[in-house]
């Protein structure tokens, strides 16, 4: 057999060379390829936080501009003139362990003075369902997770929810599942709708402020919130329609507040958005202060002291009726004259464990 003359080999060479270049554009990733895939990952993610930009949210925790339709609606409702009612909003992740006490609390109430919202996180397990006064008070919810914007995002869909269903929501207030009313309906109802003001606590001298604030990068909140103009304050706030409608309408302030944080341990948005953005655009239209009364000086791992079956008593209750709430930043300026001779009752109070529902019930009569 004869052998092939160089030249007829390099024929044979240039014609499977247009089949080979094909083969391999053609051909997908094998397996051995994809081994590169979490080294190059994890190579990605490090050299982001060298250069400090916000690190991927995870699917479930993405903030999106979603209901955006819901919102610019939200902001549109004009309010009715009468009557007045109590939007009672309840952010949770669990059963309301402190239904029954709620139940007597609006027990005899009339319908026309407040309405009840619940955002409750999708992927928990409420068993019982929501029953009595809160029986089909739910509304379209998400995700919340600490550490990430989902918390106010969840307060802000509260609002607009609460904004569309009745033009005679006067005021809002947002509570927790461990929530307790210290009052009657009555003298709640009179405290708010008696006010032309709304109740959020704004603090600006914090000493840890500046982390809080830069904990999405050192420049991410410029230039729409300035550290001078960032505030602190309680998550848990009573306010008024207009800022209600205030809220549902922001998108500058949110465009910064919904990015994720850089540093999760100083990242709290839902303690952060609501009392910068108010401070911002209507200082004189708040009272800076919470009347939901927390514990922080038995406070474990961020959270404030949760009372106990064995601490609830008449002594309790009354000490947290009595107590004076802190009006913005009068420990280090008393100057403001406007708050000095202030003394609102605390109308809500948290933590509460839930194994402290009967003692409270034994003692507290609406």
């Amino acid at each position: 057999m004869l052998s092939p003359s160089p030249i007829s080999l390099l024929c044979a060479v240039l014609l499977c060379l247009p089949l080979a270049i094909i083969f391999t554009i053609t051909t997908p990733l094998t397996s051995s390829s994809n081994i590169h895939t979490k080294p190059i990952t994890q190579e990605i993610h490090k050299k982001v936080h060298i250069s400090r930009s916000p690190p991927p949210v995870a699917l479930h925790e993405q903030v999106e501009d979603d209901n955006s339709l819901l919102f610019q609606e939200a902001g549109r409702v004009k309010p009715a003139t009468s009557p007045k009612k109590i939007a009672f909003m309840f952010l949770t992740t669990t059963p309301l362990p402190f239904a029954p006490l709620w139940d007597i609390f609006f027990n005899n109430t009339p319908k026309n003075l407040y309405n009840i919202y619940i955002h409750a996180d999708p992927r928990f397990n409420y068993t019982p369902p929501f029953q009595g006064v809160f029986a089909h008070r739910l509304i379209p919810s998400k995700p919340t997770r600490r550490h990430s914007p989902t918390l106010a995002a969840a307060a802000r869909r509260l609002l607009a929810r609460a904004l569309l269903h009745d033009k005679s929501n006067y005021m809002f207030a947002l509570l927790s599942a461990s929530c307790i009313p210290l009052n009657s309906f009555n003298f709640t109802y009179t405290t708010l709708t008696k006010s032309r003001r709304s109740f959020i606590e704004i603090l600006g001298n914090e000493s840890w402020a500046y982390d809080r604030w830069a904990a999405r990068g050192e420049h991410a909140m410029l230039p729409e919130v300035k550290f001078d103009d960032f505030r602190i304050g309680s998550q848990f706030f009573v306010i008024k329609r207009k800022h209600a409608r205030i809220v549902v309408r922001d998108r500058r302030l949110w465009s910064k507040f919904k990015l994720p944080c850089l540093e999760p341990s100083t990242c709290y948005p839902e303690e952060h958005y609501f009392s910068t953005l108010l401070n911002m655009v209507d200082p004189q239209g708040c009272v800076t202060a919470t009347l939901t009364h927390v514990d922080w000086k038995g406070s474990h791992g961020g959270h404030p002291r949760t009372y106990t079956a064995s601490e609830v008593c008449p002594e309790l209750i009354s000490t947290l009726r009595s107590t004076r709430p802190r009006y913005g930043d009068e420990g280090t300026n008393g100057s403001d004259l406007s708050v000095v001779k202030r003394h609102d009752p605390f109308l809500f109070a948290r933590k509460f464990s839930p194994h402290t529902l009967q003692p409270l019930m034994n003692i507290l009569i609406y």
